[in-house]
């Protein structure tokens, strides 16, 4: 009888041991990421036109087809060089999204950098050469308004684009007056990835045309910072062969690439810098009798602020794009308009806040100032 007993307790001992693995095997396949998987940093990588749109015609390629190369090639370099970035096309083959939906993925995957990849095109025979990276902003001269305009009629393409885009008309110079009047809070950041994007294009060898601004529909609606490249003119023959070819293409990704790794480098300095000056902080708070010592300069007090965000243009008080915050205050530097919020000479306070606004302001730092100037 016992013989029979402990035969049954095998059985089901070896019966639960099998339930358990399968448990743990479905555990492991349906675990969410976690730790080292998990991407701190989303760049959304938008080529340009596609399906029905082929953008501009070379004399043996269309725009659309380049676009997406390089766009392709860049998310592989990305990721090959970054595994914590997580890399978002609009498209990975030959089909038609429309503007607003593809700063709508940007924005629904809270991207930290939207890129859109495009090629320049003027009169056949055109001798005009070079890269150039857009910002979104009023177009200054008649040619960047082309470019604009170029770009921007691809909305034409879209069912009921009046209704969508409010009466705009991509080729009425007069809808493009909207831009003067629009803020864009990441222009500080859209500019310095544009900057990095034009060095390593000439670092290559690329004529560089510089940064721009124009009024891109593609670019308005994104919550992130956002740049437009226009690769190349597919008008110029000696320009188009570079273009479609796979050398060509290859360099034009790698410079994007490049233009990518010192701005991820600042972006990751910028947080670690944070997360050091916590450190630093909540270790001197264990020194009660140096703790106020170090927190303070000798000269006069440092106060801490955090940054939420910068704008070309002066932001009436109450602006929507202060999501509600009171007391917002802002100092100029190059021309800018930076905007903060809170103050503080305690560092853990300020750390304090910085992490509640970081829910509503992803991009939001410290800033420091003394006497009332900002101190590194």
């Amino acid at each position: 009888m016992w013989a029979g007993i402990e035969s049954q307790k095998a059985m089901l001992f070896a019966s639960i041991k099998i339930k358990l693995c399968l448990i743990g095997l479905l555990a492991f396949f349906w675990m969410p990421e976690t730790g080292a998987q998990t991407k701190d940093f989303t760049v959304v990588i938008d080529a340009g036109h596609g399906g029905k749109d082929p953008g501009a015609r070379g004399s043996q390629a269309n725009e659309k087809a380049i676009n997406l190369q390089v766009a392709l090639n860049l998310g592989r370099l990305i990721e090959e060089n970054h595994p914590e970035v997580k890399v978002i096309y609009t498209r990975k083959d030959d089909r038609f999204i429309e503007l607003n939906e593809r700063a709508d993925i940007a924005n629904r995957n809270k991207a930290d950098l939207f890129i859109s990849i495009h090629v320049n095109s003027l009169k056949r025979g055109s001798g005009v050469r070079g890269a150039e990276t857009y910002t979104l902003g009023l177009a200054k001269t008649d040619e960047n308004l082309q470019v604009a305009m170029r770009e921007n009629s691809a909305i034409l393409l879209e069912d009921n684009y009046e209704q969508k885009y409010e009466g705009f008309d991509p080729n009425s110079s007069e809808s493009y007056i909207i831009f003067e009047f629009m803020q864009n809070m990441h222009v500080e950041q859209s500019i310095h990835f544009a900057s990095e994007v034009q060095k390593c294009f000439a670092s290559a060898g690329r004529v560089d045309r510089g940064v721009r601004q124009a009024g891109f529909l593609v670019l308005r609606k994104t919550s992130m910072p956002s740049v437009l490249i226009e690769l190349g003119f597919i008008s110029n023959s000696s320009e188009e062969k570079f273009l479609r070819s796979k050398a060509g293409q290859e360099t034009l990704a790698k410079s994007i690439s490049n233009a990518f790794d010192r701005y991820k480098r600042t972006f990751d300095n910028r947080q670690s810098g944070v997360a050091h000056q916590a450190a630093s902080a909540s270790a001197k708070k264990g020194k009660a009798e140096k703790t106020q010592s170090e927190q303070l300069s000798n000269a006069g007090q440092v106060v801490y602020k955090i940054q939420i965000l910068t704008s070309d243009k002066k932001l009436q008080s109450g602006s929507r794009y202060f999501k509600g915050y009171k007391n917002v205050s802002f100092f100029q530097e190059k021309g800018l308009y930076k905007y903060t919020y809170g103050e503080s000479s305690d560092f853990d306070e300020i750390m304090k806040l910085w992490r509640k606004v970081r829910r509503d302001f992803k991009d939001a730092f410290i800033v420091s100032f003394k006497d009332g100037k900002r101190v590194k």
